[in-house]
């Protein structure tokens, strides 16, 4: 089986649900908290070892109680944390708010994030001996960078998800096989805010653009053909935190499977779908059987 290695964040969400978000400024009342392992690089690996798939996590935790709670939650999934280092101080948080229409505010305070600066020979001979290398930009933009360049000289299929989203270096981009944004990403990255010009954009800089639109599917695009808007499966959501992490997760362990694009892309929908009709991030992340069940 074709690895996945993640290199990339670990966060404890502490999310808070309510009516609607409070302006600035404005107090409101909530009417339920939970406390869930998440980070987008954790919730990419959670995401792609409960859909079958052979992954590495490659970052750092606190040595608080947090640190312990994340990677027990990782390895209960499957996920290989040999190269999750435990850092001095506080695991990194994500201070969520998520309104009664299941959209979210995310505030991520790096924590342990921050001292993932650089990787060792570990990393480096990890990235080079898998098949798919997954990266956002949770740590510090020059392990990002490394990692790229890294799975770049090894032959290793690159996917980034630019988020949060910042100006991305071109010694960075020249090393993404895919570009995953969603559509507020893509707008800032691209000035468009319409996505098919956004895409198109975009394709000047990377092979594969896959824009993720939420309840409206996502927009393939590939340079030398024309941009396909495959459909997102009609849902009711009730917390969409976390669902772009399981999109590109699965997503993943399709191509590792070397499934067709439309299937990967169908895949990794139905995942989704299942994702944002349950709370939290990691905790609403569905099973393989799941998924082929959808």
């Amino acid at each position: 089986m074709t690895r996945i290695a993640v290199l990339g964040s670990t966060n404890m969400d502490l999310v808070a649900y309510t009516e609607r978000a409070p302006r600035l400024g404005e107090t409101v009342t909530g009417r339920e908290f939970r406390t869930v392992p998440g980070g987008k690089g954790a919730n990419q690996a959670v995401a792609a070892a409960r859909a079958g798939g052979d992954v590495l996590m490659i970052g750092a935790v606190g040595d608080d109680a947090y640190g312990g709670l994340l990677r027990d939650n990782l390895e209960h999934s499957g996920v290989d944390t040999d190269l999750l280092h435990t850092a001095e101080g506080p695991s990194g948080t994500a201070h969520i708010v998520v309104d009664s229409a299941g959209a979210n505010a995310i505030v991520v305070i790096p924590g342990a994030n921050a001292t993932v600066t650089a990787l060792g020979p570990g990393e480096i001979a990890a990235i080079a001996g898998a098949g798919l290398l997954l990266l956002q930009l949770e740590l510090p933009l020059s392990a990002v960078v490394e990692g790229a360049r890294t799975a770049r000289a090894q032959g290793v299929r690159t996917i980034l998800t630019p988020s949060p989203v910042q100006p991305l270096p071109a010694e960075l981009l020249d090393c993404v096989d895919l570009l995953v944004p969603n559509e507020h990403e893509a707008a800032e990255l691209s000035g468009f805010a319409d996505p098919w010009a956004a895409a198109d954009h975009l394709l000047g800089r990377v092979p594969v653009v896959v824009i993720t639109l939420g309840a409206k599917g996502c927009l393939y695009a590939a340079r030398g053909t024309e941009p396909v808007l495959f459909p997102a499966p009609e849902v009711t959501a009730v917390d969409t935190t976390g669902a772009g992490d399981t999109f590109v997760g699965t997503l993943a362990v399709a191509l590792a499977e070397h499934r067709p694009v439309p299937e990967a892309l169908a895949w990794a929908a139905a995942a989704a779908a299942l994702c944002v009709q349950r709370p939290g991030a990691s905790a609403s992340m569905p099973y393989r059987t799941e998924i082929e069940a959808a």
